[in-house]
């Protein structure tokens, strides 16, 4: 998606004309692009890796419901005094953030392949996308394994440009892959984001058995009980400020309010 076709051996020989006019310097480049895509590939198709303290599957949680709030393709966990806010895409939702505090950390379940993880394979391009907008990443080995630490260029309210500092993170799962983005004080200062990392931690994924292309999002559902704020109401702007904006436009959608 992000990747530019480099130049093979033969593609070079055959811009040149001759082999003679291929310099030592061009083929030993070509060698070297080579071998970092084979190494890529091999990255790519690493087996999940073993989830001892979650994200859960289905499959792995006797009771899905106790203490979490059921949105259908997730089982976010409920604590107290946090903001459960949806984000929609056409008609479907497809995103949950959690708000606790001066902190978010939205989560969002995707289709897999059965037996490969694709969290290196996304880190490359998330990492390739901010860097193209000019930000800046920084790729780090965190309490949930390896993320990335971005500062992200944002449109500022008074029309000027600013940063944003956030966090990606993520897990790959059977047939699932959930992805984390962490905003506010808890990307500024990631020690004070252990309540938001247990809450991705302890999040169940359900895949379900339909047949979905690796990548599609796993469409979501509106709590039966949620009590609805209608968006655009008791949004300051610096509160617009903190969570707008980047690579995914961390708008803030409907949200519920649960008390937990």
């Amino acid at each position: 998606m992000f990747g530019r076709r480099r130049k093979r051996s033969e593609d070079v020989v055959g811009d040149a004309g001759h082999l003679d006019d291929v310099t030592s310097e061009e083929l030993a480049e070509d060698s070297a692009s080579d071998a970092q895509d084979s190494a890529a590939e091999s990255r790519v198709r690493l087996e999940p890796e073993p989830r001892p303290d979650g994200p859960w599957d289905l499959s792995e949680v006797r009771d899905p419901a106790e203490g979490r709030v059921d949105l259908g393709g997730l089982f976010v966990p409920g604590v107290e005094g946090m903001e459960l806010r949806v984000e929609v895409a056409g008609d479907a939702i497809v995103a949950a953030t959690v708000v606790l505090r001066d902190s978010a950390v939205q989560l969002q379940g995707f289709a897999a392949p059965k037996r490969e993880g694709i969290w290196v394979e996304v880190r490359e391009e998330i990492a390739s996308g901010i860097t193209q907008q000019g930000g800046v990443v920084d790729e780090v080995e965190g309490p949930l394994g390896w993320e990335l630490r971005a500062q992200v260029p944002v449109a500022l309210p008074d029309g000027t440009q600013g940063v944003q500092m956030v966090r990606f993170i993520g897990c790959d799962g059977p047939r699932w892959f959930l992805r984390g983005v962490i905003s506010g004080q808890g990307a500024v200062q990631p020690q004070t984001a252990g309540l938001l990392e247990q809450i991705f931690r302890d999040t169940v994924v359900v895949r379900g058995e339909s047949p979905m292309a690796p990548r599609d999002p796993i469409v979501l559902k509106l709590p039966e009980d949620a009590q609805m704020v209608a968006e655009g109401l008791q949004q300051p702007d610096d509160d617009r400020s903190r969570f707008a904006g980047g690579v995914d436009r961390l708008e803030r959608g409907p949200e519920i309010t649960e008390v937990r």
